[in-house]
């Protein structure tokens, strides 16, 4: 990575009397305490609030409009263009803010685990809870590496500092603004803590491709023979329940690269959503809150502190931010070889797609490029029922490049590694939304360990009528019944005109890609 010259703004900041650098994690939870910011629970875990934001704020993430950058973004409603004039006077006003605060708390670290290719990055916080967290998510340093440490990319949160929309160019109080050549983002208006984490996300999908390395929105585990799986899926869908397997070990839970050496966590730590978490469920991520984690609007009782895993009155979206190290059985550091089986995560709210089905190569890439799911409860603001969407690559809202882009570079991974591609539906069954039933955990798990294991390779199969998709006949531990969605639903009427929904949904949002060869629409899209 090349070096970077930091801004003399914020070397003034840095030099300040109220930094507070690199603090401990005893250190920060004394600081959350001491300043009020959180609660200490039953676990040993900090609990903290994130106001009226307890998501992602998609519509106010921004992309400063730079010579450099802006030939190769993909500009749009995710990528938001804001000049560069805008973004300097909100950098100097925030950081005139910061000047002025009692403390300030920075962290220092890397994005990217594997060494030849992760990025130097600093963390500048105005909330000691949001310095533990970047502390937890992010890869931290040893002393030594520390002594080396020159950040290439600098977040600075600022959450009590709100915009002028009037005055500022922004829609809202709330802004996200990368700038690729001030190599900063800039967060203020809101307290919720994963705008740090994917913004970061998002700086990596824009440099990594740059250096021939595919970024990716995916969870990665490895068996015990050393084969790599893949987990790609938005929120909720099932990434880091999925990934967290007791029989195999984790690379990492949401954020990869794939290099020409094989796979690598971008990250240090997981972002564990925990609305009903339960031991009996998720032991792996139930056992990892504990000293040191982050609870993220967990409803905690207020004489016990015992977190209340199934309270959704602050929101859907409650989180717990730990080190990858809090889980037993990992990879350490989070590198892997080359994936030799890919699962494609959706939550269809529709309840038509199989439980699973392996894809043919044209399917993979047709259904990568889709990214069909369901936005779930929670995980952005406004969003209380799930919703079915289409996230290109399965991670649309952090890709700043054209999706073929990415779809390309997966689909020469693919050939290059002869890796097989599965579609698992972890969304409803029997039914569509509100009618249906959630597919049951145990059953998508058997699925997937059937699918690691190779069990699935020559299984026999029937072809859907409408997606094409071959559906196995048999699982082990899975009801044949479950296999075949038609089979689940009262009326097969109401499934047949669901289903027909649905594939007009998939061939209305392909229509937006240009340049994608026609054969995999013709051979990976739906047949009805």
């Amino acid at each position: 990575m090349n070096s970077v010259t930091i801004p003399n703004e914020l070397t003034d900041l840095l030099k300040g009397n109220n930094v507070q650098i690199q603090l401990s994690v005893p250190q920060l939870v004394e600081k959350v305490l001491y300043r009020k910011e959180g609660a200490l629970t039953s676990t040993g875990a900090v609990r903290a609030t994130t106001g009226k934001y307890t998501g992602r704020s998609p519509k106010d993430k921004y992309i400063v409009e730079e010579a450099s950058a802006k030939d190769k973004i993909d500009w749009g409603s995710v990528n938001q263009p804001i000049s560069e004039e805008a973004f300097n006077k909100l950098y100097n006003k925030v950081i005139n803010y910061l000047k002025e605060k009692e403390e300030i708390f920075v962290f220092k670290g890397f994005a990217g685990a594997d060494k030849k290719y992760r990025m130097p990055i600093q963390v500048i916080n105005e909330y000691a809870w949001h310095n533990l967290f970047a502390h937890q998510l992010f890869i931290r340093p040893t002393e030594e590496e520390l002594l080396e440490h020159q950040a290439e990319f600098t977040v600075i949160s600022a959450p009590n500092f709100k915009a002028d929309p009037a005055v500022d160019g922004t829609r809202s109080e709330t802004f996200i603004i990368i700038s690729f050549e001030r190599r900063t983002v800039l967060i203020g208006g809101t307290e919720y803590a994963g705008e740090m984490k994917k913004s970061i996300f998002s700086v990596m999908n824009y440099m990594l491709p740059e250096n021939g390395i595919l970024s990716m929105h995916c969870s990665a585990n490895v068996g015990s023979e050393g084969d790599v799986a893949l987990f790609f899926g938005l929120s909720g869908t099932g990434k880091t329940t999925l990934s967290a397997d007791p029989n195999r070990r984790l690379i990492g839970d949401d954020e990869h690269g794939w290099s020409p050496n094989g796979v690598f966590n971008i990250e240090g730590g997981c972002y564990a959503k925990c609305i009903n978490l339960s031991r009996e469920k998720e032991p792996q991520i139930f056992d990892a809150i504990r000293f040191g984690s982050v609870l993220e609007n967990v409803v905690i009782n207020l004489e016990t502190r015992v977190p209340d895993y199934d309270d959704s009155t602050l929101t859907e979206n409650t989180r717990a931010a730990y080190p990858i190290q809090a889980i037993d059985n990992i990879v350490d550091p989070s590198i892997a070889g080359h994936p030799n089986t890919i699962i494609f995560l959706t939550a269809d709210a529709f309840g038509v797609l199989p439980p699973i089905a392996k894809l043919t190569k044209e399917q993979a890439m047709y259904h990568f490029l889709s990214g069909y799911t369901s936005k779930l409860a929670g995980t952005e603001r406004g969003i209380t029922s799930p919703q079915a969407t289409f996230s290109t690559c399965f991670g649309s809202p952090f890709l700043p490049l054209p999706a073929t882009r990415y779809a390309e570079m997966l689909g020469e991974k693919i050939d290059e590694h002869n890796a097989n591609v599965f579609l698992v539906n972890t969304g409803w069954t029997g039914g569509e939304y509100g009618t249906g039933a959630r597919m049951k955990l145990a059953y998508t798990r058997a699925m997937v360990q059937a699918a690691l294991e190779g069990e699935l390779d020559n299984a026999e199969t029937v072809k859907d009528k409408f997606f094409g998709l071959e559906i196995p006949l048999h699982v082990p531990g899975v009801p044949d019944e479950v296999l075949q969605p038609n089979k689940t639903w009262k009326s097969p009427e109401a499934y047949d005109a669901k289903a027909k929904e649905l594939v007009e949904k998939f061939r209305e949002n392909f229509k937006k890609f240009k340049n994608v060869p026609a054969e995999i629409e013709e051979k990976g899209g739906p047949i009805a």
